[in-house]
């Protein structure tokens, strides 16, 4: 139920990421249409109080419950309900002063608020891919027997949401562009050499640790091959992925005569944000105005399967099904971590993934408490094979 003054109340997860900030941005500019009714961080609580402080919700959730002390008595002045814990992550989103939940949370730990999002019918903006990597069959069942919307926010997602807008036709396929990261021309033989520092410089995109070494693997693309094809229904075979080292094109859909529609524009997540919150309307998203001009050259080119083997193996996951993907993430998030904290190599990230698909148990036909359980093992999976390499 929407709230009276027709304001669209959002539950904010992952507030102190890069997407939940840039999130904050478009309710600054449109406070007439929005106001945050929960903020939630995982440990930065000295943000999220100054977040809690500007923006007044209703409640605040620090999911570490080390600081629940902390921002207890930072906003005690203040008529804000503080909750700590995944648990609580997973309640606020429930309440019936709620209208749309904006998942920007990071990993696996996602995937849990966006089914209780679902579930308590709310309108979800989904910028965490985990949940549908994870457990996309149960979330979209779901969402689709209620008739919840789900919104996505990741750039290329949002660009093929905006090409299909207004169309009847099946699409013959999808195109998801990727910029090919930091490693697009670095030779194979100098990989197993390369830094965490030398990782985390994305030549495009300004995000969190974790994301940018998943996009320097392609992992980060292997999963938006996944999370599109439980987004807009479509198997492997539709789904292609090409470099676009520019990330001027966000994405593309070609239908069955030829056509091919394509959603350009600056490297800026402002823009699927508000487009995610606002659609189908169109407003104001800052003034960055993208200029041909300026770009006087779109390049395109093969992805490098030997160098980026990891694609593959999330379209192999994809197609086998059952809790593979569930595996690989799990695995994923394991040897990423272990890689940030420099115990692997870089090229250790692949060994991991694969060696964890390889001895993990399959279940064809997962269940929530499936997936929670896979993930465990995995993970133990993971650890040990990284502290073999």
């Amino acid at each position: 139920m929407q709230s009276n003054n027709n304001k669209q109340r959002i539950a904010l997860l992952g507030s102190t990421g890069s997407i939940g900030e840039q999130t904050l941005d478009v309710v600054r500019w449109y406070s007439d249409r929005f106001e945050i009714n929960t903020l939630t961080a995982n440990r930065q609580w000295q943000r999220l109080v100054e977040q809690a402080v500007e923006f007044q919700p209703d409640s605040v959730v620090i999911a570490d419950e080390r600081y629940y002390a902390d921002v207890k008595a930072a906003l005690e002045k203040y008529p804000i309900k503080v909750y700590a814990g995944n648990e609580a992550i997973e309640q606020v989103v429930a309440s019936s002063e709620v209208d749309v939940v904006v998942n920007a949370l990071v990993g696996y730990a996602g995937m849990f608020p966006s089914v209780a999002a679902v579930r308590a019918g709310k309108k979800l903006a989904l910028a965490n891919k985990e949940s549908l990597v994870v457990a996309g069959s149960i979330i979209m069942k779901m969402a689709a027997e209620k008739f919840i919307p789900i919104v996505p926010i990741d750039s290329e997602h949002s660009a093929i949401f905006q090409c299909l807008v207004g169309e009847v036709s099946e699409p013959r396929r999808v195109i998801v562009t990727a910029s090919g990261g930091p490693f697009l021309n670095t030779p194979l033989n100098e990989l197993d050499k390369v830094t965490v520092e030398q990782a985390l410089r994305h030549p495009n995109w300004s995000m969190g640790a974790k994301i940018t070494i998943d996009s320097a693997t392609l992992v980060n693309k292997g999963f938006e091959v996944i999370e599109a094809h439980w987004l807009f229904g479509l198997p492997a075979e539709k789904i292609d992925v090409i470099v676009h080292p520019q990330s001027v094109i966000h994405s593309m859909v070609e239908f069955e005569d030829g056509a091919i529609k394509a959603q350009l524009g600056t490297p800026d997540m402002h823009l699927p944000i508000q487009y995610a919150l606002m659609h189908p309307q169109r407003l104001t998203c800052g003034d960055d105005r993208f200029d041909f001009l300026q770009h006087p050259e779109l390049t395109f080119r093969a992805v490098d399967y030997e160098k980026f083997p990891m694609l593959a193996t999330a379209y192999e996951c994809l197609r086998r099904g059952g809790n593979s993907c569930c595996v690989m993430n799990a695995a994923n998030e394991i040897a990423v971590k272990a890689f940030l904290d420099k115990r692997v190599k870089y090229t250790d990230i692949a060994r991991i993934i694969n060696g964890s698909l390889e001895q993990a148990d399959f279940v064809q036909t997962p269940t929530l408490d499936d997936l929670a359980q896979s993930n465990d093992q995995v993970r133990r999976l993971a650890e040990e094979i990284a502290a073999k390499l």
